[in-house]
């Protein structure tokens, strides 16, 4: 005679499929947990900069010195000027060019010029690139649509000089959180580039200017709330942080760390350990 086969009572099935579901999305929230990675290497040279960078088709004055320090020795920049308006793009690369040029830096070319074949080609050529302003939420839908993102993380940390203005220093911390900026695209991940153990914040309202001073530090403490492991750098327009050689100062202008337990005020020239190698 057969063995009779065994029956699940239907009632049982479920709470079995149930259990394993919800193991499941446990799991996957302990994974998101872990949390982005920092990208290190003794060979990065990254310069974020607060914004407003620019008069007229030169850099200003205030950056200058650091920028021709960080770009010495450079004969192409890759431009990535994916968080300008596209009908804004081609003036945008010639007031780069024009800048760059006055760095000593004879090319300039942006990656909006190429396909998306040729863009890649662009950024394993160029011995330099920087990142402009505007929207952060498209510029990193389009570096994470591209493969841009992971291929821009290799060339610096090979040792390729970086720049990011605004949008462009939002993308040089681990995530974007403290952007100012409105989400003008999806994205699949906050994930940035990661070279700087960081959030950052650029257009940082300055000390004197102390009702919008206080409403961004209020903003950002805010933020830290509810994100109480991570740190912003928050940076004025105009102000530099520059990591070179395992070590970060405040190049130029004004800047804040913002932790969960306070804030701190930036001295130029002051070396900053906790963005360091």
């Amino acid at each position: 005679m057969s063995a009779e086969p065994l029956r699940v009572p239907l009632l049982t099935r479920r709470a079995t499929l149930v259990g394993l579901a919800a193991a499941a999305i446990c799991g996957a929230a302990r994974v998101s947990r872990a949390g982005p990675a920092l990208r290190t290497s003794p060979k990065v040279s990254v310069l974020v900069v607060g914004g407003t960078m620019m008069n007229g088709d030169h850099f200003a004055d205030s950056v200058m010195a650091v920028m021709r320090e960080h770009y010495a020795g450079c004969r192409k920049v890759a431009l990535v000027l994916h968080p300008s308006h596209p009908t804004e793009r081609d003036k945008v690369e010639a007031r780069m060019q024009k800048a760059f040029a006055q760095l000593g830096v004879p090319e300039a070319e942006s990656l909006h010029r190429r396909d998306d074949v040729g863009a890649m080609a662009l950024l394993r050529t160029a011995d330099a690139i920087f990142v402009g302003g505007g929207e952060t939420f498209v510029l990193l839908a389009e570096l994470h649509r591209t493969g841009q993102l992971a291929l821009i993380r290799e060339r610096v940390l090979a040792g390729v000089p970086f720049g990011g203005s605004s949008a462009g220093a939002n993308v040089a911390g681990l995530i974007i959180g403290t952007t100012n900026d409105f989400p003008t695209a999806e994205v699949p991940s906050r994930e940035a580039l990661g070279f700087l153990p960081v959030t950052i914040n650029p257009h940082h309202p300055l000390p004197e200017q102390k009702a919008d001073f206080d409403s961004r530090a209020g903003k950002i403490r805010g933020y830290l709330r509810f994100n109480p492991t991570e740190t912003v750098l928050a940076l004025a327009n105009a102000s530099v942080v520059r990591l070179h050689a395992g070590r970060a100062v405040l190049a130029a202008g004004y800047g804040w760390i913002y932790s969960a337990t306070g804030m701190r005020a930036l001295q130029v020239g002051e070396p900053l350990p906790e963005l360091g190698r």
